[in-house]
């Protein structure tokens, strides 16, 4: 006997990810997918093809976003959030617990924009013409990475992740964040927990990963990627 052909029609397509390797919310998302094996067709933005799909799918043109079935999940957080409620794994990104999930989601917010937004501005403004820059905003964006560090230090005492020891949707936006905030405005040796927490994500296989698709796209950080990580 033979088996009958497979109707593939009636295989669900997988979500599709629309995200470059290099860029740090789509690392965001990458992570969580990685965290929990996550079968998805992943539309690199490094193909035209792709880049047009997203235009099609979202006409701002930002990414990342989730295409999932006629669900178009735009932002990096959302991505994540969905993901947990319809395709949950063994890590629970987003606490059972309504409190701690607050917290999770209060530490996502700090992580964007007290982490990746200065660090933003810093790069955008390397990438004006000298007669464009804007000196005094870039200072105030890296006191203000200064700040939060601090912050995170105190918070980081004493805890493996960034709510308690759960890996979590804080964790999958901080991996990144602190990735490029190293490189972007150094981390001083003194705030040793935010050290220690930014080598705990480099060395969790789903980060790990993540950075090791973008080293090829190293050339494109527009500051000189560091010999480094």
């Amino acid at each position: 006997m033979t088996n009958p052909p497979t109707d593939t029609s009636m295989t669900p397509a997988l979500p599709r990810l629309y995200a470059h390797p290099f860029s740090s919310y789509s690392q965001k998302a990458l992570v969580a997918l990685y965290e929990n094996d996550t079968r998805f067709d992943y539309r690199s933005l490094e193909d035209a093809d792709a880049q047009a799909e997203l235009a099609a799918a979202w006409p701002i043109k930002r990414f990342p976003i989730l295409v999932d079935g006629g669900h178009v999940i735009l932002e990096a957080n959302c991505v994540v959030e969905y993901l947990d409620l319809h395709y949950p794994g063994p890590t629970r990104l987003i606490p059972a617990d309504a409190e701690t999930a607050l917290d999770v989601r209060m530490l996502d917010r700090f992580f964007d924009n007290y982490i990746s937004t200065p660090i933003q501005k810093v790069v955008d403004d390397s990438l004006r013409q000298e007669d464009q820059r804007d000196p005094t905003g870039v200072t105030r964006a890296k006191a203000t990475l200064d700040t939060a560090y601090a912050w995170l230090d105190r918070r980081m005492a004493g805890r493996t992740w960034a709510v308690g020891d759960t890996f979590s949707l804080a964790d999958c936006g901080a991996a990144p964040f602190l990735f490029y905030a190293d490189w972007t405005h150094r981390i001083g040796a003194h705030f040793r927990h935010v050290h220690a927490y930014r080598q705990r994500l480099l060395a969790r296989p789903s980060f790990a990963r993540a950075v090791d698709e973008a080293r090829p796209y190293r050339h494109y950080f527009p500051l000189g990627a560091p010999d480094r990580d």
